[in-house]
């Protein structure tokens, strides 16, 4: 009897023991800036119930496609559209599990008690550019969506030669708001859920609907990643009710269809 029961407890261990093992796997997760707040409050959650525990790589969403066309190895990536588009084409997601999470505006700001230019028109917004002392982007050399936007924009608002002595430039979103707030920077402009966080600053707007760019935030698992299961099951808790709340706490808009 007991031998039975000893072969019957080994056999059930066996079938628990890689369930157990694959409900405590590292995800790796490549995310951008502008969702990486939303992302972290979800994962940390998901850890919580799930045993799983993650590493959080934020970075541009350009620079996130150069590390994974370079073959790093990743589980998750959540980055702005057209970099996944890109990704997508070189098969290093897994298309089926391309999901919209989230959609962001670019912001301005300024420092904590400072007055709040005027954004109301795209000739408001120009006149404010011009006046002050400092403006704040990311470097389009980063590889940042909303820099290599403005760097553009500056050029078709004709003011790129009169702004080159104000600009200071910063490798991400965080960055920038963190020039404003230290004063290095009058003004931050980057995607508002990147100014939000920073308690040294006020985000005072977002730029006029004429020259704004909405960007949608997409995750997939990655093509190579040894924790498929895990990753999609951490992309469905990002698109569920619990991550569109942590998006719309974040200062971006949830989109897609709602994860059951």
């Amino acid at each position: 009897m007991h031998r039975v029961l000893a072969a019957c407890f080994w056999s059930l261990w066996m079938v628990l023991l890689p369930a157990a093992a694959g409900a405590q796997v590292e995800l790796k997760v490549l995310v951008g800036g502008a969702v990486s707040e939303a992302v972290a409050e979800v994962g940390e959650a998901y850890a919580r119930s799930s045993g799983s525990r993650f590493a959080y790589f934020r970075d541009t969403t350009g620079a996130l496609q150069k590390r994974l066309a370079s073959g790093e190895a990743a589980d998750v990536i959540v980055l702005a559209a057209p970099g996944m588009d890109a990704l997508q084409k070189d098969n290093r997601i897994v298309a089926d599990t391309r999901v919209d999470l989230a959609r962001a505006l670019i912001g301005v700001a300024v420092r904590v008690g400072a007055p709040a230019p005027d954004l109301s028109t795209v000739e408001t917004f120009k006149a404010a550019l011009l006046e002050a002392r400092s403006v704040s982007y990311v470097s389009p050399a980063a590889g940042g969506t909303s820099g290599t936007y403005i760097d553009g924009l500056l050029r078709r608002l004709g003011i790129a030669d009169a702004m080159k002595s104000k600009i200071v430039y910063r490798t991400q979103g965080s960055e920038v708001a963190d020039a404003v707030a230290s004063g290095e920077a009058e003004l931050g402009i980057t995607f508002t859920s990147e100014l939000q966080p920073n308690k040294g600053v006020r985000v005072t707007g977002t730029l006029p609907a004429e020259i704004q760019l909405p960007t949608i935030y997409v995750g997939a698992v990655v093509a190579t990643s040894r924790n498929a299961d895990a990753a999609r099951a951490f992309l469905r808790r990002l698109a569920s009710a619990e991550g569109r709340a942590a998006i719309k706490k974040a200062g971006l808009e949830p989109v897609g269809r709602q994860a059951r």
